[in-house]
């Protein structure tokens, strides 16, 4: 497991330069079977990444540009008449892929938005009463530009809960940013990357991580950190059991990512911030003094007692 996941990590350092932690937060939540969103400003490398992602990997890629006039049936598919079979035919969105880009997610209308809830969560969706199947592994990964930045607007809290983890890429150093400019000078990196895993390599790594085991001092963990996070004096909204599950699952994908077949307090830790930052909603006083949430968040981890596992 331990070179596969080199030689994946491997790849994507072609195109991302200085950006290993979220090379690797990325590939615990595909692992963990989680959705992943992309928040930054323009021109860091979020699109980048998950060209890389779907390249190295091998999987069917759809990319959709998230645009005010995108409609939900441009994502879903939809039914058109045939006059030759005079019944109607079902012509698939681009969800019917492995690996969908949501681009600038954020950019486009609520009701468009909505079209990957049910996908998101089910693998199929529904159109016109029938019911299709997306492929097996199905993967969103969606990039969106900071709330404020001209033409974007919030995504709905339904939909952020549909993601299992946020992350930022962030601007890359001075030394990193001369790497850049090198590697990109005579040829385009992405062309270098190669094909190290398949997708029936995918689903079974993801299996692996579903038998990680999780003591039961672990699970009263996550489900006190849970609680904490619905603290009506810092938050409006908390984790919601949904929420509690990604803590779960991403913790035991970076135990399977240290080589571990159990998953450890440090493990919960770790990935805490990116399961919670897009879920949990400031309170009105918070927002009023720009109260910072990463700040509330690590206050979380701080008042949550964690446990103590002697026999590890």
């Amino acid at each position: 497991m331990e070179n596969t996941k080199d030689k994946v990590v491997s790849e994507i350092k072609k195109v991302i330069v200085g950006k290993d932690n979220v090379i690797l937060k990325c590939l615990a939540g595909l692992l963990a079977g989680g959705h992943i969103l992309l928040d930054d400003i323009p021109g860091v490398g979020k699109t980048t990444l998950a060209l890389a992602f779907s390249k190295a990997m091998g999987l069917d890629f759809n990319r959709v540009q998230f645009t005010p006039d995108l409609v939900p049936s441009d994502i879903t598919g939809f039914s058109m008449y045939n006059e030759k079979t005079r019944e109607f035919e079902y012509k698939p969105g681009a969800v019917f892929c492995n690996f969908l880009l949501a681009d600038e997610i954020n950019r486009t209308s609520s009701k468009t938005q909505s079209a990957l809830l049910e996908v998101m969560q089910e693998g199929s969706l529904t159109v016109d009463g029938n019911v299709y199947h997306v492929p097996n592994p199905f993967i969103v990964m969606a990039t969106q530009n900071p709330v404020g930045t001209a033409g974007t607007q919030m995504l709905p809290e339904a939909q952020l809960d549909r993601f299992m983890i946020q992350l930022s890429m962030g601007y890359p150093d001075h030394a990193q940013q001369i790497k850049i400019l090198k590697d990109r000078e005579k040829i385009d990196p992405m062309s270098t990357i190669k094909q190290v895993i398949d997708k029936a390599k995918l689903i079974e790594m993801k299996k692996d991580v579903v038998n990680v085991f999780a003591d039961d001092k672990i699970l009263e963990y996550v489900a006190d950190l849970t609680e904490n996070s619905r603290d009506k004096v810092n938050f409006r909204l908390g984790l919601s059991p949904r929420g509690a599950l990604a803590i779960l699952a991403m913790a035991k994908s970076w135990a399977f990512l240290d080589g571990r077949d159990y998953v450890i307090p440090e493990d919960v830790i770790e990935v805490f911030p990116d399961v919670a930052r897009h879920r949990l909603i400031l309170s009105m006083k918070n927002q009023l003094a720009e109260v910072g949430k990463e700040d509330l968040i690590n206050e979380i981890l701080i008042k949550t007692s964690k446990p103590e596992l002697k026999n590890w």
